[in-house]
């Protein structure tokens, strides 16, 4: 999905019936009673050649209390936080009410794309109400029939340019992975590149994530020095990635703050559903993964998850853990989180592990430590003839299976790309080679090369191994005498 779109206005002006027809079903209770959406509903649009994500939200109520309505206003505005474009309808054939002038005011102050629509737009009844719209000053109206299905073109060219906008900034701060290499480059360990310095127009992207109430927005607040983020006791707090750019030791970094990732069996509500996914899509976003930890209870099933995850899209992984100034036995307590890291954790053995204490900011500076190198691991080469000295020593000390008899030969071995590193063997007959002994020679790597915490690659490519004259036809023997009687002569 490249964009999402919420649908806000005052209840009953038709935003259930146009998200009805934008994910072509009807997903949403449509009826003339006004407060029959309560809830957030996310769905899957399509409009012409646009896939986006389209929310329908509850009515928008002139109240603040902790009322139905109030909580059900919170949860809009919530909603209007996160999307990426505002569609804000009015009732055209009511007008414009004081409502909806309040909350077009709202709009102005904290979405950056809104577009007006005025709904109920076909006949003449609707040209006063349209007209009064101008007055909102969010621009020109567009007239729409939710129900009708009228006004859909306008509503295409008003999202067309801004999804080009949004594909193209999402293009600008994706980072780039899976870097092919030549393999015929010739280059050894002094001349090879070192990893792309991080600048302003390319920072260094750290995505933050754990458990709700873990830290997360406390310990990027004292990174960044000031309270920009909202904290406090009660758990959920952030609800949707946001991107900060900081310089963080002379570094340039884009943080991303995400929301809370609980076991999926007990997020429920829809909110938070939008929020575990935008957490997830920043750390596809990111080059760096901190995994946050809370020290009183690392390691949960879904810390793994979280971390298995980050391994999974190839990311570079730092492990803090957080509140360690109220920790005690601080020495016992740091080797029994490395023993359980080694043990929960083997496909990342080695990765940084950094007691930190968000509310004191002690431990900061080896955090910046820690991700400066896996960020430098993540981006290591190795030249071709260390790689093969490296690979003869390995058969020397523990040779592959030959099942069924056949042996394997494993020929040379090339790195093809990086970020993260990725390495190529080429062998006879791969298919047969178990995962155990690519487990092995990829344990091997990280420990020699030292490329631990780093998620590697090593794929095993298949060589002929046959006779290159097999197959070829034999001159005949009278010819053979002939040809070999006429070179005596």
């Amino acid at each position: 999905m490249s964009f999402t779109l919420a649908i806000v206005g005052r209840p009953n002006v038709g935003k259930s019936t146009l998200f009805n027809r934008l994910v072509g079903k009807k997903l949403a209770l449509v009826d003339d009673q006004p407060g029959v959406t309560r809830d957030l509903r996310e769905g899957e649009a399509r409009l012409g050649d646009l896939r986006f994500t389209v929310i329908d939200t509850a009515g928008l109520e002139g109240v603040t209390d902790n009322s139905l309505e109030g909580r059900m206003r919170r949860l809009t505005e919530r909603a209007v936080d996160m999307a990426d474009i505002c569609l804000f309808m009015i009732d055209a054939r009511t007008g414009v009410t004081p409502v909806d002038e309040m909350f077009a005011e709202i709009l102005r102050r904290k979405s950056a794309h809104v577009i007006l629509a005025a709904n109920k737009a076909e006949g003449n009844a609707a040209e006063a109400g349209v007209l009064e719209a101008y007055g909102l000053g969010l621009g020109e109206p567009l007239r729409l029939s939710g129900e009708h299905g009228e006004g859909m073109t306008d509503l295409y060219s008003e999202l067309v340019p801004l999804a080009d906008q949004f594909e193209a900034d999402a293009v600008d701060h994706s980072p780039v992975v899976d870097v092919e290499l030549d393999e015929d480059e010739d280059w050894d360990a002094d001349t090879a590149p070192p990893a792309p310095v991080p600048t302003r127009e390319k920072p260094l992207q750290v995505a933050v994530v754990g458990r709700p109430n873990a830290g997360k927005s406390t310990l990027i607040n004292k990174i960044l020095g000031e309270d920009r983020l909202l904290t406090g006791p009660e758990a959920g707090i952030t609800r949707d990635a946001i991107s900060l750019q900081i310089d963080w030791a002379c570094t340039p970094m884009r943080i991303f703050d995400t929301a809370g990732m609980r076991k999926k069996a007990k997020v429920q509500e829809k909110l938070e559903k939008l929020s575990v996914s935008d957490g997830l899509r920043a750390v596809k976003f990111a080059e760096v993964v901190v995994i946050l930890l809370d020290a009183e209870i690392p390691f949960e099933q879904q810390d793994l998850r979280i971390a298995d995850l980050a391994e999974r899209e190839g990311r570079a992984v730092v492990v803090a853990v957080n509140k360690w100034d109220i920790e005690d036995n601080k020495q016992e307590k740091l080797s029994a989180l490395k023993e359980s890291f080694t043990r929960l954790l083997p496909q990342l053995r080695g990765a940084p592990l950094v007691p930190v204490s968000a509310k004191t900011g002690k431990g900061l500076d080896r955090l910046h430590a820690a991700v400066m190198r896996a960020y430098d691991v993540w981006n290591r080469r190795v030249p071709t003839a260390a790689l093969n000295r490296w690979l003869t020593g390995m058969l020397e000390q523990h040779p592959p299976p030959a099942p069924q008899g056949k042996r394997i030969k494993l020929r040379y071995m090339t790195q093809a790309k990086t970020r993260p590193p990725g390495f190529v063997v080429m062998c006879s007959h791969p298919d047969k080679i178990p995962a155990s002994y690519t487990r092995h020679l990829v344990n091997g790597l990280r420990q020699d090369f030292d490329m631990q915490g780093s998620p590697s690659r090593l794929t095993m490519r298949g060589q002929s191994d046959k006779n290159p004259f097999k197959g070829r036809k034999k001159a005949p023997p009278s010819k053979l005498r002939k040809h070999l009687s006429g070179r005596r002569d």
